[in-house]
């Protein structure tokens, strides 16, 4: 499965078989290669686990050229589709962030509504507006990209809202509509773990 469009096309597929699709999070080749031996159809890049393996921090600590070579790495060394975390997008404009994560071999990713570089989350609009300029962008290069379109209404830190399920259903709705293949609302428990609060 070499061809960028067909794998984009076979992740998509996964996601509407009927069973819970399950990507595991790999960092590296090696645990990559890993995933693949133990029967996976595809995998995901976690951008915790990935600048974790650099000696890099999250939220945006590596550049987007750093998560790009590590996503490369990974695509390289695997012959099944690969959905990629790239955070709120690096600060890159949608019709380029999609160009470069396809060149690196991706063909799913994760979008969240947090710019950690500017502490602070997108306004509902403006992250569905970024969502449906990466659906274009997409299109527009042929490849059926599975973007994941994630919402961090639940943690808490930035932005704190009254009703944090009501702002991430409406989040999530202005994104499905912007055509977004996923959505991903993160909780307060993977918000916990994020800051070593989660208790043991």
């Amino acid at each position: 499965m070499t061809d960028l469009a067909t794998r984009a096309s076979e992740l998509l597929r996964l996601h509407h078989t009927g069973t819970t699709l399950v990507l595991p999070t790999v960092w590296d080749a090696w645990s990559a290669r890993a995933v693949v031996a133990a029967g996976f159809p595809a995998l995901s890049i976690g951008s915790h686990p990935l600048a974790d393996s650099r000696g890099q921090k999250d939220n945006e600590g590596m550049t987007l050229a750093d998560a790009l070579d590590g996503i490369r790495r990974i695509t390289g060394a695997v012959d099944v589709p690969v959905t990629a975390d790239v955070e709120s997008g690096y600060g890159t404009p949608a019709a380029e962030l999609v160009e470069r994560v396809l060149d690196a071999g991706a063909v799913g990713i994760n979008v969240e509504d947090t710019v950690h570089g500017e502490k602070r989350m997108r306004a509902p609009e403006e992250h569905a507006e970024y969502i449906g300029a990466l659906r274009v962008a997409a299109d527009e290069a042929g490849v059926e990209l599975v973007i994941n379109a994630r919402t961090d209404a639940f943690f808490q830190t930035t932005q704190v809202f009254d009703d944090p399920l009501a702002e991430a259903i409406a989040r999530l709705k202005l994104c499905e509509a912007a055509a977004s293949r996923c959505s991903y609302p993160a909780t307060a428990i993977y918000a916990m773990r994020q800051r070593n609060t989660w208790p043991s």
